[in-house]
């Protein structure tokens, strides 16, 4: 970053880390643990960076990388429904053309590295190895640049793995994040590329699996921050752009299951057996416990001890936490299929309910509604009245300390716009400083301790640094919409029009213009149980 011009130098370099907010940075940084990230953050201008709602990974990426809302381009969770039936989103889901191929068709050269949802790619001017909901192993760009990777830089894995060390292990952790600076910087030797975008996802798994854990979170982000050293130094971008698509942070209010709030309300019916639930992988398994006999267990014994075990309301989520607190953590081996939990507990049974919550991660209410659903029991007319007396039925909901549940409950226009707006729940609900969270189990009681005791928090962080920035201005009402616009204006590419960000006022506002309609490939299942597994791990699924 010292302003020099060499063959091999990035005009920009945007560094994504998940879950990366003031909260977490702050102790980093009084304890001199990243260097290069404070190095960044003192000498160019930071401020708090708002997502959206909802602020999960697989939706929050794609909006920050179209500049456009989940009703623009249509990913609203990790899911996608069809009927009562989902998929594992992956990029042709969404609708909207990536900043990366939006900058190719103006010439400019990109590489991206992890970004998730962007499996598979599409043909545009550089290189792209998708990040989390890809499988191991997936089509990159250009076809067969993986293998290369593999044999430069050792061997690249999308997500952990345990094969040489424990997969939430400190060493698994820093083996992967380390992978990902090396192929990065291989690609752009390799490319030569005027945009680069590398985005680090243990910044935000390490919450998920060791939640709290100083010893892991430090080592996962001075890994990171060694990563960008490597990178600077070698890439020597005129201009570095730090972003995350939420923050991260305890919770330590209520789990609010809200699909038994509304089967008690009369809206929603259960059945058991397995049915319910969206159909799973039946080769897909659950890791439980640990043991030398993995998978080798009787059935009768496993229908045993799983009817006890529904009885403490342990749903497919929750088995990994709870077993062990019901006296069933050595009978088993390390192992329990899916199909046994499910068939041991309630379910929703959505084609007779009236409404529900089908992913907690979508923070959302969905109507079962007739015409739209294969099944559905609100007839259009009566939509509008359903919606607002759900509305006010959830805005009235307090936690058993007698506070409000939720800061926010919406109709889903609130919070977007676009062509896919039917796409995504019907209600958006907000919980109260997401220091509460939403559940869609049924079976147990309306509330309960949240099983996650770290989860996301709607601030981020951005960090500006570099010759083309005004370090000076301070960033003030950020949104992650913004992002993809300040690129283009960076790069003097028009901005797209129908992009609900703005240019951060870091670098003069560009020029607008319509941009031709985006003509996405047609949506492909993802249908890889491994990535199911992953996210399941993460409490996602």
């Amino acid at each position: 970053m010292d302003g020099s011009t060499g063959e091999n130098d990035l005009r920009l370099l945007v560094v994504g880390l998940d879950a990366g907010c003031r909260s977490v940075l702050e102790p980093l940084f009084e304890a001199d643990e990243v260097p290069t990230l404070q190095r960044l953050f003192e000498t160019g201008t930071s401020g708090p960076l708002e997502s959206q709602i909802p602020p999960w990974t697989a939706s929050a990426w794609p909006s920050m990388y179209t500049g456009k809302n989940p009703g623009k381009h249509g990913v609203f969770d990790f899911l996608s429904f069809d009927g009562y039936d989902w998929d594992v989103v992956n990029s042709t889901h969404v609708r909207e053309r990536p900043v990366w191929e939006l900058l190719s068709e103006h010439g400019i050269s990109s590489v991206v590295v992890n970004v998730p949802v962007t499996h598979p790619p599409r043909e545009f001017n550089g290189a792209l190895i998708p990040g989390m909901t890809a499988p191991e192993d997936p089509p990159c760009h250009p076809d067969g640049i993986l293998e290369d990777v593999k044999m430069a830089c050792g061997d690249y894995h999308v997500y952990p793995q345990s094969t040489d060390t424990p997969e939430h292990s400190i060493d698994g952790y820093e083996q992967t994040i380390k992978r990902r600076g090396k192929a990065f910087r291989y690609l752009c030797r390799r490319m030569s590329p005027e945009f680069g975008f590398v985005q680090f996802q243990q910044t935000d798994s390490v919450f998920h699996e060791r939640p709290g854990d100083k010893e892991a979170i430090e080592a996962v982000y001075r890994e990171v921050d060694r990563q960008i050293a490597e990178t600077i130094a070698e890439t020597d971008p005129e201009n570095v752009l730090i972003v995350s698509d939420h923050g991260i942070g305890k919770v330590t209010g209520h789990e609010f299951r809200v699909n038994e709030f509304f089967r008690e309300q009369g809206l929603l019916d259960v059945q058991s057996g397995g049915e319910g639930m969206p159909t799973w992988s039946k080769a897909w398994e659950n890791d439980l416990l640990e043991g030398d006999n993995a998978g080798e267990h009787e059935t009768s014994t496993l229908e045993r001890i799983m009817n006890v075990a529904a009885k403490f309301g342990i749903t497919t989520q929750r088995v990994a936490k709870t077993l062990d607190t019901v006296g069933l953590k050595e009978p088993i081996g390390s192992r329990v299929p899916n199909d046994m939990i499910r068939a041991a507990s309630e379910q929703v049974d959505f084609p007779e309910s009236k409404a529900y919550v089908r992913s907690k991660s979508e923070l959302g209410v969905r109507i079962n509604l007739e015409g739209r659903e294969p099944n559905g029991r609100v007839p259009e007319s009566d939509y509008e009245d359903v919606r607002s007396k759900l509305i006010e039925k959830l805005e009235a909901v307090r936690t058993p300390d007698g506070e409000p549940m939720f800061d926010a409950v919406e109709p889903r226009e609130t919070y977007f716009d676009g062509p896919h707006i039917d796409e995504g729940p019907d209600i958006m609900t907000v919980p109260a400083d997401f220091n509460n969270a939403i559940t869609a189990d049924v079976g147990t009681e309306q509330f309960g301790e949240p099983m996650e005791p770290w989860n996301h928090k709607r601030t981020g962080i951005v960090a500006a640094a570099g010759s083309d920035f005004d370090e000076s201005v301070a960033l003030e009402g950020a949104t992650i919409f913004d992002v993809a616009p300040t690129i283009c204006t960076l790069f003097d590419v028009p901005v797209d029009a129908e992009m609900d960000g703005t240019t951060l006022p870091v670098i003069d506002e560009g020029t607008k213009t319509e941009y031709p309609a985006y003509e996405p490939a047609p949506i492909s299942a993802t249908d890889d149980a491994a990535v199911e597994d992953r996210l399941s791990d993460l409490g996602y699924l």
